[in-house]
């Protein structure tokens, strides 16, 4: 299938190169096929352990991760903090280390304190994926949504991207605006004054507080949800107000590019961020980032471990030597 990967772990888009995604998504391109088979299960992981620490409510990822585990035929295990013994008092150190000592080969961990799986791989030997670290990073949900992005353009380069919310608390907006960086599209950020980061620029994006001309010529318009359970104060006068602003309907799309395509990564607030008739269109590519991330997630969990068995393997030989 893929060259060797280099890395082995994936804890943010910041560590990879345009090399990296490439080999990502064109194995994704494969585990897709798999995925729309009448048998969805192939023989790559047998063997293999994959724990899923949620420590954060999710249904896509920690759906499509089990989904992607088990059609790689690896032995997955679920947690959640409500039944681990973190809710008992635990530390997370001492979780993960009780955690190794059952001998996983692969660890996806989502927490609502960013920087928990670096931490995390610091201190413990198997490879970790970052399911979603507080307002830091989500890399494998950029990674599924530059699989839409690119089976809708070919390409993922001289795109012109608005992601429209709460660009503060997203690390959906921080991972996308990496990767595409990366391969040179332009990504612009928009959102009302209180939900935009203070260094919104040092993200490598151009920042819009107005909507129409955020969308102007856009190619993607990526919208995100208002994240209430992040949010501290009264940061907008209500629901409503935000969805007069900043929520996207139809008619926006005549400001966008003749191919402009609807993303988000849900779950979706109909009817303040993005209105239903707009998120059910053929424009929305929104059901396809779902069929995206089981496939990319299958990328991620095999080039990952594959990458564990060469190193197993190189350790055995000079063990051996």
């Amino acid at each position: 299938m893929s060259a060797g990967f280099r890395h082995h772990n994936l804890l943010g888009i910041a560590d990879l190169n345009r090399e990296d995604v490439n080999q990502i998504l064109d194995a994704a391109e494969l585990f897709i096929e798999v995925s729309r088979r009448p048998v969805r299960k192939v023989p790559t992981l047998r063997g293999k352990t994959v724990i899923n620490m949620f420590f954060e409510a999710s249904t896509r990822t920690r759906t499509s991760f089990e989904l992607a585990g088990k059609r790689l035929s690896a032995d997955v295990v679920n947690i959640s903090s409500s039944g681990s013994s973190v809710s008992k008092g635990e530390s997370l150190l001492d979780t993960c280390k009780t955690l190794e000592a059952m001998r996983p080969d692969l660890v996806v961990i989502r927490h609502a304190a960013s920087g928990a799986p670096h931490f995390v791989a610091q201190h413990i030997g198997c490879s970790v994926i970052n399911g979603g670290d507080g307002a830091h990073e989500h890399p494998t949900q950029a990674l599924l949504d530059a699989f839409a992005i690119r089976k809708a353009f070919g390409t993922l380069s001289g795109l012109k991207v608005a992601i429209i919310g709460d660009i503060t608390h997203s690390r959906v907006a921080r991972s996308n605006a990496a990767l595409l960086k990366l391969f040179g599209s332009e990504v612009r950020f928009c959102a009302p004054r209180t939900l935009m980061p203070s260094h919104a620029e040092t993200l490598d994006a151009k920042v819009f507080h107005a909507l129409r001309s955020a969308i102007s010529g856009a190619d993607v318009i990526m919208l995100l949800r208002l994240q209430k359970e992040r949010l501290e104060g009264p940061l907008v006068p209500s629901l409503r107000e935000y969805a007069r602003h900043f929520g996207v309907s139809q008619k926006h799309l005549e400001l966008g590019s003749s191919r402009a395509i609807v993303m988000h990564p849900g779950p979706m607030n109909r009817g303040v961020e993005i209105h239903t008739a707009l998120a059910d269109s053929e424009r929305s590519v929104i059901l396809d980032q779902v069929e995206a991330g089981v496939a990319v997630r299958m990328a991620v969990l095999y080039l990952l471990a594959k990458e564990v068995r060469a190193q197993t393997a190189t350790q055995a030989a000079s063990d051996a030597g």
